[in-house]
């Protein structure tokens, strides 16, 4: 049975990561999002933290201390995304009680070794007990603290600040509302050549991509995904609930009049290009669409890999639940499912012989693909950097491919 001070610091702490997560959750959400939007982020967590505080003198020094350790570990992660949320830009009320979530967990942390050196009731060599312990923790850890974290950073990410850039042509600041009534940031240079692309999902990071299409005289959209740097909504980087930007900026762009009908195309980068191939299997006014990086986005992709993937469905299993309890987003389909859609939409895929993420799977999502279809592997490439890697082919192989797509001309 536990003492009364150290009763008094684990439920302390645990109310206190409740309070934040009312807090972040009903109190102040995200920008262009509502209290009710959030329920399962709140309450899920708060019912977990009740269960953990009431269970807590019931159990064994060994696994009082995972339990602080776990609560601990999550919670300094969780004072960090505060702190990093600040210090890239204004933040949100929300930031000045995530705050204090470092030092709730580094106590908690330190509550977790005390409980280990308590001896325990049950009988048994010492030693073997700690080892018992230390390899629960290290399994724990990985199946529960890093998926869960993951989770956490994905639905918490710290945004980007956006500073005026060089599209290698004047651009204008647009505002482009989705179906669900959120502002999406963007900008936008005008077509020359009666095509348009979207470029998804951040203006930070691959303006060299943009560039190059610009100087081939496409226009383009360049959009941050709800909840990126200066869009409403709250983040998920793994992108799930997203295509309903990309099918908003399809919806802008057909509203320009330099693009002509049946002409819009995209282009994605990692979740980006994810989020591309869903988007083009279910939207016929997004005509093509280049997807560099995808991967797996939930535990769907990882069943792919067939026994290969035993070891990793169970983390996988529990990071797919975590997001969609944070997020209040059910889990997308399966990318195999979604590129066999696509058709008669033409598809390039390019992944990186360096990537990661499994970003392999590329190859069976060309599989299920009908044509019109290509698919690029750079063997030397790292994640989305293709450009980099080969800029000459990649310029040929991305303009070529749009080229011939969108504006019916042959592909050298």
């Amino acid at each position: 049975m536990r003492s009364r001070p150290e009763w008094l610091l684990f439920v302390g702490a645990a109310a206190f990561v409740g309070l934040h997560t009312v807090v972040d959750t009903l109190i102040v959400p995200q920008q262009g999002t509502r209290w009710n939007d959030h329920l399962a982020a709140a309450l899920v967590p708060l019912a977990l933290l009740s269960a953990a505080a009431a269970s807590y003198p019931r159990l064994q020094p060994g696994a009082r201390a995972a339990l602080a350790a776990v609560l601990g570990v999550l919670s300094i992660e969780g004072g960090a995304l505060a702190i990093a949320d600040v210090s890239r830009g204004p933040g949100r009320a929300a930031d000045w009680t995530g705050f204090f979530l470092g030092p709730a967990g580094l106590a908690l942390c330190g509550l977790a070794m005390v409980e280990l050196r308590r001896p325990s009731k049950r009988s048994g060599h010492r030693y073997l007990r700690r080892g018992s312990i230390a390899v629960a923790s290290v399994l724990a850890a990985f199946s529960l603290v890093l998926p869960v974290g993951l989770a956490l950073y994905a639905t918490h990410r710290p945004r980007a600040d956006v500073a005026a850039a060089d599209l290698g042509a004047p651009y204008r600041t647009v505002t482009v509302r989705t179906s669900d009534g959120l502002d999406l940031a963007g900008w936008y240079v005008r077509s020359r050549n009666g095509a348009a692309v979207i470029s998804f999902p951040t203006r930070v990071g691959k303006l060299d991509q943009t560039r190059m299409l610009v100087r081939h005289g496409y226009g383009v959209l360049v959009l941050d995904m709800r909840g990126y740097e200066g869009s409403d909504g709250s983040p998920n980087a793994f992108g799930w609930g997203a295509t309903k930007d990309i099918d908003a900026g399809v919806a802008w762009l057909r509203r320009q009049l330099d693009v002509q009908a049946g002409r819009i195309g995209g282009i994605g980068f990692s979740v980006g290009g994810e989020q591309m191939l869903e988007a083009a299997a279910d939207n016929p006014h997004l005509r093509a669409v280049v997807s560099e990086g995808a991967g797996e986005r939930s535990v769907r992709e990882t069943l792919m890999y067939g026994w290969r993937a035993a070891l990793a469905v169970p983390m996988s299993t529990v990071k797919t639940a975590a997001l969609a309890v944070l997020s209040g987003t059910a889990p997308p389909p399966s990318l195999e499912d979604v590129a066999a859609r696509i058709s008669p939409r033409s598809l390039l895929l390019i992944y990186a012989g360096r990537g990661a993420g499994g970003e392999d799977l590329n190859a069976a999502f060309y599989r299920a693909a009908a044509q019109p279809k290509a698919i690029w592997r750079i063997p030397e490439a790292r994640h989305v950097g293709g450009l980099n890697a080969r800029p000459r082919e990649y310029e040929r192989r991305v303009v070529g491919f749009f080229d011939e797509a969108l504006l019916g001309r042959k592909a050298r």
